[in-house]
């Protein structure tokens, strides 16, 4: 199984990178920044 790390994931341009590596079956994993 593929991994990825995805930066900015609650972000469009990260949610929607997710999703689409989630279906051809990646193991995907993010970083958010921390809330001000």
């Amino acid at each position: 199984m593929k991994t990825a790390l995805i930066t900015g994931i609650t972000g469009q341009d990260g949610s929607y990178l997710a999703e689409l590596l989630l279906e051809k079956g990646y193991e995907v994993h993010g970083i958010k920044r921390r809330a001000s």
